[in-house]
Protein backbone atom coordinates (compact mmCIF):
# COMPACT_ATOMS: atom_id res chain seq x y z
CA UNK A 1 0.00 0.00 0.00
CA UNK A 2 1.71 3.33 -0.81
CA UNK A 3 0.34 7.25 -0.14
CA UNK A 4 1.47 10.21 -0.44
CA UNK A 5 2.37 12.53 2.47
CA UNK A 6 0.30 15.65 1.11
CA UNK A 7 -2.93 13.42 1.47
CA UNK A 8 -2.10 12.42 4.70
CA UNK A 9 -1.40 15.59 6.46
CA UNK A 10 -5.50 15.79 6.24
CA UNK A 11 -6.18 14.66 9.56
CA UNK A 12 -10.19 13.72 8.37
CA UNK A 13 -8.58 11.70 5.09
CA UNK A 14 -7.70 8.36 4.01
CA UNK A 15 -6.31 7.12 0.94
CA UNK A 16 -3.87 3.96 -0.49
CA UNK A 17 -2.92 3.39 -3.79
CA UNK A 18 -2.80 -0.73 -3.47
CA UNK A 19 0.23 -2.78 -5.26
CA UNK A 20 -1.00 -6.57 -6.15
CA UNK A 21 0.43 -8.03 -3.30
CA UNK A 22 -1.21 -9.72 -0.04
CA UNK A 23 -4.71 -10.81 -1.97
CA UNK A 24 -6.24 -14.23 -2.77
CA UNK A 25 -5.97 -14.23 -6.22
CA UNK A 26 -4.18 -16.54 -8.65
CA UNK A 27 -2.16 -17.00 -11.40
CA UNK A 28 -2.04 -14.05 -13.88
CA UNK A 29 -4.53 -12.35 -11.33
CA UNK A 30 -2.40 -13.21 -8.36
CA UNK A 31 -2.60 -11.76 -5.87
CA UNK A 32 -4.77 -8.61 -4.72
CA UNK A 33 -7.11 -8.03 -8.01
CA UNK A 34 -9.69 -5.72 -7.16
CA UNK A 35 -10.80 -5.32 -10.90
CA UNK A 36 -14.15 -7.91 -11.66
CA UNK A 37 -13.89 -7.23 -15.42
CA UNK A 38 -10.25 -9.10 -15.35
CA UNK A 39 -12.16 -12.63 -15.87
CA UNK A 40 -10.77 -13.55 -12.17
CA UNK A 41 -13.05 -15.36 -10.20
CA UNK A 42 -15.32 -13.15 -8.80
CA UNK A 43 -15.44 -14.47 -5.33
CA UNK A 44 -11.69 -13.67 -4.98
CA UNK A 45 -11.96 -10.33 -6.39
CA UNK A 46 -14.42 -9.20 -3.54
CA UNK A 47 -12.02 -11.02 -0.83
CA UNK A 48 -9.39 -8.72 -2.32
CA UNK A 49 -11.69 -5.72 -2.41
CA UNK A 50 -12.50 -6.80 1.27
CA UNK A 51 -9.21 -6.66 2.05
CA UNK A 52 -8.34 -3.50 1.00
CA UNK A 53 -11.14 -2.00 2.36
CA UNK A 54 -9.85 -3.74 5.79
CA UNK A 55 -6.44 -1.91 5.26
CA UNK A 56 -8.24 1.27 5.15
CA UNK A 57 -10.05 0.61 8.47
CA UNK A 58 -13.50 0.40 6.17
CA UNK A 59 -16.21 -2.33 5.96
CA UNK A 60 -16.33 -4.12 2.40
CA UNK A 61 -19.66 -2.13 1.62
CA UNK A 62 -18.18 1.01 1.89
CA UNK A 63 -15.87 0.91 -1.42
CA UNK A 64 -17.82 2.54 -4.90
CA UNK A 65 -16.27 1.85 -7.93
CA UNK A 66 -17.53 2.19 -11.58
CA UNK A 67 -17.71 0.34 -14.99
CA UNK A 68 -14.61 2.79 -16.46
CA UNK A 69 -14.53 3.05 -20.68
CA UNK A 70 -12.05 6.41 -20.68
CA UNK A 71 -15.04 8.49 -20.25
CA UNK A 72 -15.00 12.27 -19.13
CA UNK A 73 -18.16 11.01 -17.26
CA UNK A 74 -17.95 11.44 -13.38
CA UNK A 75 -20.52 10.64 -11.10
CA UNK A 76 -21.13 12.29 -7.32
CA UNK A 77 -21.98 9.07 -5.17
CA UNK A 78 -23.31 8.49 -2.11
CA UNK A 79 -23.24 4.83 -1.76
CA UNK A 80 -20.59 1.57 -2.20
CA UNK A 81 -21.28 -2.28 -3.08
CA UNK A 82 -21.23 -1.85 -6.62
CA UNK A 83 -19.47 -4.73 -8.68
CA UNK A 84 -19.85 -5.99 -11.68
CA UNK A 85 -23.23 -6.35 -12.31
CA UNK A 86 -24.65 -2.97 -11.67
CA UNK A 87 -21.83 -0.54 -11.78
CA UNK A 88 -22.62 2.29 -13.98
CA UNK A 89 -20.16 4.43 -16.60
CA UNK A 90 -17.75 6.44 -15.36
CA UNK A 91 -14.14 7.71 -15.14
CA UNK A 92 -14.56 10.11 -11.72
CA UNK A 93 -16.25 9.54 -8.75
CA UNK A 94 -16.51 12.41 -5.99
CA UNK A 95 -18.19 11.91 -2.84
CA UNK A 96 -19.36 14.11 0.53
CA UNK A 97 -20.49 11.12 2.62
CA UNK A 98 -18.01 9.82 5.58
CA UNK A 99 -16.64 6.56 5.36
CA UNK A 100 -17.67 5.93 1.91
CA UNK A 101 -14.30 5.27 -0.15
CA UNK A 102 -14.47 6.13 -3.74
CA UNK A 103 -11.93 3.89 -6.08
CA UNK A 104 -10.38 3.31 -9.24
CA UNK A 105 -8.89 0.57 -11.31
CA UNK A 106 -5.58 0.42 -13.11
CA UNK A 107 -2.91 -0.98 -14.70
CA UNK A 108 -0.79 0.88 -16.12
CA UNK A 109 -3.35 4.31 -16.56
CA UNK A 110 -2.57 6.93 -13.66
CA UNK A 111 -5.43 6.79 -11.15
CA UNK A 112 -5.55 9.87 -9.55
CA UNK A 113 -7.03 10.83 -5.90
CA UNK A 114 -8.19 14.41 -4.66
CA UNK A 115 -9.57 15.73 -1.65
CA UNK A 116 -10.75 18.97 -0.19
CA UNK A 117 -10.37 18.15 3.31
CA UNK A 118 -11.80 21.33 4.55
CA UNK A 119 -14.78 21.15 2.43
CA UNK A 120 -14.88 17.25 3.12
CA UNK A 121 -14.93 16.52 -0.72
CA UNK A 122 -12.97 13.80 -1.99
CA UNK A 123 -12.05 12.50 -5.56
CA UNK A 124 -10.89 9.50 -7.83
CA UNK A 125 -10.23 9.95 -11.17
CA UNK A 126 -8.95 7.42 -13.51
CA UNK A 127 -6.59 9.29 -16.28
CA UNK A 128 -5.54 6.56 -18.71
CA UNK A 129 -4.33 8.93 -22.22
CA UNK A 130 -7.57 9.53 -23.99
CA UNK A 131 -9.74 10.77 -20.54
CA UNK A 132 -6.30 12.59 -19.81
CA UNK A 133 -6.48 14.26 -23.29
CA UNK A 134 -10.25 14.96 -23.55
CA UNK A 135 -10.66 16.48 -19.85
CA UNK A 136 -12.10 14.01 -17.20
CA UNK A 137 -9.55 15.62 -14.37
CA UNK A 138 -11.13 19.39 -15.81
CA UNK A 139 -14.47 17.23 -15.40
CA UNK A 140 -13.64 15.74 -11.96
CA UNK A 141 -12.13 18.96 -10.03
CA UNK A 142 -15.38 20.87 -11.68
CA UNK A 143 -18.08 18.29 -10.04
CA UNK A 144 -15.74 18.78 -7.09
CA UNK A 145 -16.59 22.42 -7.04
CA UNK A 146 -19.97 22.13 -7.44
CA UNK A 147 -19.72 19.69 -4.31
CA UNK A 148 -18.23 22.73 -1.99
CA UNK A 149 -14.11 21.83 -3.06
CA UNK A 150 -12.39 25.16 -3.38
CA UNK A 151 -9.62 24.95 -6.01
CA UNK A 152 -6.99 26.61 -3.89
CA UNK A 153 -7.17 23.82 -1.37
CA UNK A 154 -7.85 21.25 -3.45
CA UNK A 155 -4.35 18.30 -3.04
CA UNK A 156 -4.11 15.66 -5.85
CA UNK A 157 -1.76 12.45 -5.54
CA UNK A 158 -0.55 10.41 -8.47
CA UNK A 159 -0.50 6.75 -7.85
CA UNK A 160 1.57 4.20 -9.80
CA UNK A 161 1.21 4.65 -13.40
CA UNK A 162 3.59 3.45 -16.48
CA UNK A 163 6.82 5.63 -16.50
CA UNK A 164 7.80 7.38 -19.84
CA UNK A 165 10.99 4.74 -20.43
CA UNK A 166 8.25 1.84 -20.34
CA UNK A 167 5.28 3.90 -22.42
CA UNK A 168 6.48 3.67 -26.48
CA UNK A 169 3.95 5.15 -28.75
CA UNK A 170 3.66 5.49 -32.90
CA UNK A 171 3.94 8.17 -35.06
CA UNK A 172 -0.07 9.11 -34.88
CA UNK A 173 0.20 9.36 -31.23
CA UNK A 174 2.09 13.11 -30.59
CA UNK A 175 -0.01 15.09 -32.77
CA UNK A 176 -3.32 14.05 -30.78
CA UNK A 177 -1.57 16.16 -28.39
CA UNK A 178 0.09 18.82 -29.46
CA UNK A 179 -2.53 20.23 -31.51
CA UNK A 180 -4.84 20.55 -28.46
CA UNK A 181 -1.47 22.26 -26.69
CA UNK A 182 1.77 22.70 -28.35
CA UNK A 183 3.70 22.71 -25.19
CA UNK A 184 2.35 18.97 -25.02
CA UNK A 185 5.39 18.23 -27.21
CA UNK A 186 7.32 18.31 -24.08
CA UNK A 187 5.71 14.88 -23.13
CA UNK A 188 7.10 12.97 -25.72
CA UNK A 189 10.77 12.07 -26.64
CA UNK A 190 12.30 9.71 -28.86
CA UNK A 191 12.59 6.55 -28.87
CA UNK A 192 14.79 3.53 -30.45
CA UNK A 193 12.53 3.27 -33.27
CA UNK A 194 12.29 5.88 -36.13
CA UNK A 195 9.10 7.95 -36.02
CA UNK A 196 8.42 6.42 -32.27
CA UNK A 197 8.38 7.92 -28.91
CA UNK A 198 8.23 7.67 -25.24
CA UNK A 199 5.24 9.27 -23.84
CA UNK A 200 5.50 10.57 -19.92
CA UNK A 201 1.83 10.04 -18.96
CA UNK A 202 2.29 11.20 -14.98
CA UNK A 203 4.23 14.65 -16.19
CA UNK A 204 1.23 14.92 -18.90
CA UNK A 205 -1.77 14.58 -15.78
CA UNK A 206 0.54 16.67 -13.35
CA UNK A 207 0.86 19.60 -15.61
CA UNK A 208 -3.28 19.15 -16.62
CA UNK A 209 -3.76 19.49 -12.31
CA UNK A 210 -1.76 22.21 -12.89
CA UNK A 211 -3.46 24.07 -15.84
CA UNK A 212 -6.84 23.61 -13.93
CA UNK A 213 -5.15 25.41 -11.20
CA UNK A 214 -4.43 22.78 -8.68
CA UNK A 215 -0.86 23.69 -6.66
CA UNK A 216 -0.22 21.01 -4.62
CA UNK A 217 0.27 17.80 -7.09
CA UNK A 218 1.92 14.93 -5.76
CA UNK A 219 3.52 11.90 -8.06
CA UNK A 220 4.68 8.51 -7.34
CA UNK A 221 8.23 7.30 -8.31
CA UNK A 222 6.72 3.85 -9.74
CA UNK A 223 6.77 2.30 -12.57
CA UNK A 224 3.67 -0.62 -13.65
CA UNK A 225 5.51 -1.85 -16.59
CA UNK A 226 8.60 -2.50 -14.76
CA UNK A 227 7.61 -3.15 -11.32
CA UNK A 228 6.48 -6.57 -11.94
CA UNK A 229 6.50 -8.36 -8.52
CA UNK A 230 4.34 -4.85 -7.20
CA UNK A 231 1.81 -3.90 -9.61
CA UNK A 232 -0.27 -5.36 -12.37
CA UNK A 233 0.27 -4.13 -16.30
CA UNK A 234 -1.81 -4.03 -19.44
CA UNK A 235 1.18 -3.24 -21.53
CA UNK A 236 3.65 -5.67 -20.10
CA UNK A 237 1.16 -8.95 -20.62
CA UNK A 238 -0.01 -7.58 -23.47
CA UNK A 239 3.62 -7.53 -25.16
CA UNK A 240 3.65 -11.00 -23.84
CA UNK A 241 0.88 -12.44 -25.25
CA UNK A 242 -1.22 -12.79 -22.20
CA UNK A 243 -4.85 -11.73 -22.67
CA UNK A 244 -5.71 -11.80 -18.72
CA UNK A 245 -4.11 -9.19 -16.10
CA UNK A 246 -5.40 -7.80 -12.63
CA UNK A 247 -6.37 -4.34 -11.54
CA UNK A 248 -4.90 -2.54 -8.87
CA UNK A 249 -7.16 -0.59 -6.62
CA UNK A 250 -6.39 3.16 -5.70
CA UNK A 251 -9.42 4.81 -3.78
CA UNK A 252 -10.01 7.84 -0.94
CA UNK A 253 -12.36 8.21 1.95
CA UNK A 254 -13.39 10.70 4.54
CA UNK A 255 -12.99 9.74 7.88
CA UNK A 256 -15.53 12.02 9.10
Amino acid sequence: MITVSALNALSNVRHAYFTRNHGVSTGPFQSLNCGFGSGDDPANVRKNRAIAMERMELPPEALATAAQQHTTEVLVVEKGTWDSENAPVADALVTTVPRLAVGVLTADCAPVLLADGQAGVVAAAHAGWKGALEGILDRTVEVMVEQGAKLDRIIAGIGPCIGQRSYEVGPEFPPRFIEHDSNNEHYFSPSGREGHYRFDLPGYVARRLALIGITMVMPTPCDTFREEGRFFSYRRNTLRGEAQYGRQLSAIALER
